[in-house]
């Protein structure tokens, strides 16, 4: 039965060659659609996966890290009180504008503290020593600046709000959602630069337990002490973040509908495809039935077709996704495939396949194999 399959299969080698395209084509749309979009939402909690805090403490109602809404920074004081707390530090997530060179003005998202080591920001220096933010009017900017900056050296001064501000360091991988380029500075320096909106304010509160200590205790008595504000866990907070972009922006609908098109077409190719050489290869069907054969020794030729053109498609699909993955990360994409998401989607293939082929299975398990002695 094996080679009955594999013979009729590959028998017509430009139909097996459009099927598998069909299928690595439906497979490559849901990898790149999916990979970007967790990519995307990966660049929406960047800091809040990557920062050491094991709770955050926002303005009420705050839907988004980078949407803050500022409140008094001596809130701070009474978290520090709080038994089971080791640290609790004030943190500013601010927009900014910064004039460049051209004249023109861009945007910049500016996280300020008064010591990123003590909670890991940024996560990767490339050049300079955050120790020197506390010494003067400096920054750090991150490498994907370049994009919408232009090139930039450490050393160099730029206009932030009409401030003269030296770049004394570099980073990389801290990229906003909003593409906007991210800039780390001291937390005083922050409140300086926008006095009316941040003088005695802060947007955010970092709080870090100490071992062994209660984390559900402690956000229960930040919340008694806090009651204007609203304490999140790492994980509650970076899921509210993501929740925010896939619902305000239908980013979600998007994706799902994608995929959705991506599975349709897969299916329609194979069915069509099998469909087709069912019923050129009837009568070699029908001697199968003839001379013994069961209609479920029929699916089994009939499925491992789909099933070779399932992996074969699946194979292609993901050579092509990470050939294009450099490319694409290159122009600031990031596309993201885990190896489970990998497994998920040959699974997918496969089913969806083996779906389609009981279409052609349908008009064989109704033939008459006595149609093989006909004329």
């Amino acid at each position: 039965m094996v080679d009955i399959a594999s013979k009729i299969l590959f028998h017509d080698r430009l139909r097996f060659a459009i099927t598998v395209s069909g299928v690595a084509f439906a497979v490559a749309l849901v990898f790149v659609q999916t990979g970007l979009f967790v990519g995307l939402l990966s660049s929406a909690t960047v800091t809040i996966d990557r920062a050491s805090a094991d709770l955050w403490v926002t303005s009420r109602n705050t839907a988004n890290v980078d949407f803050a809404i500022p409140f008094s920074e001596n809130y701070v004081q009474r978290a520090r009180s709080i038994p089971g707390v080791e640290r609790a530090d004030n943190l500013i997530v601010w927009f900014l504008r910064v004039s460049l060179p051209s004249g023109a003005t861009e945007g910049l998202l500016v996280y300020a503290l008064r010591d990123f080591q003590a909670w890991d920001l940024p996560w990767r220096v490339e050049e300079g020593d955050l120790n020197d933010l506390r010494r003067g009017r400096f920054f750090f900017l991150d490498e994907s600046a370049r994009r919408r900056f232009g090139e930039y050296g450490v050393g160099d001064f730029r206009e932030v709000i009409n401030r003269r501000l030296k770049i004394v360091g570099r980073t990389a991988d801290a990229k906003s959602f909003t593409t906007t380029p991210m800039a780390f500075i001291d937390y005083r320096l922050a409140q300086e630069l926008d006095p009316m909106s941040l003088g005695g304010r802060t947007t955010y509160m970092l709080v870090k337990l100490k071992p062994g200590a209660d984390a559900g205790a402690v956000q229960a008595e930040l919340r008694r002490r806090l009651p204007y504000n609203d304490v999140h866990t790492k994980s509650e907070w970076a899921k509210r973040s993501r929740d925010y972009w896939v619902e305000s922006t239908g980013l979600g609908l998007n994706m799902y509908l994608t995929v959705f098109l991506g599975c349709l077409v897969g299916v329609v190719v194979v069915a069509q495809t099998l469909y087709t050489s069912v019923m050129d290869h009837f009568k070699e069907f029908a001697t199968v039935k003839a001379i013994g054969g069961t209609n479920l020794e029929i699916y089994g030729i009939i499925a491992k077709q789909a099933l070779i053109a399932a992996v074969s498609g699946f194979v292609v699909g993901a050579l092509l996704c990470w050939g294009i993955r450099a490319p694409m990360g290159a122009m600031g994409l990031n596309l993201m495939i885990s190896p489970t998401f990998a497994l998920i989607v040959l699974l997918g293939t496969v089913v969806l396949c083996l779906l389609a082929s009981t279409l052609s299975f349908r008009k064989i398990a109704t033939m008459d194999p006595a149609m093989v002695f006909h004329g």
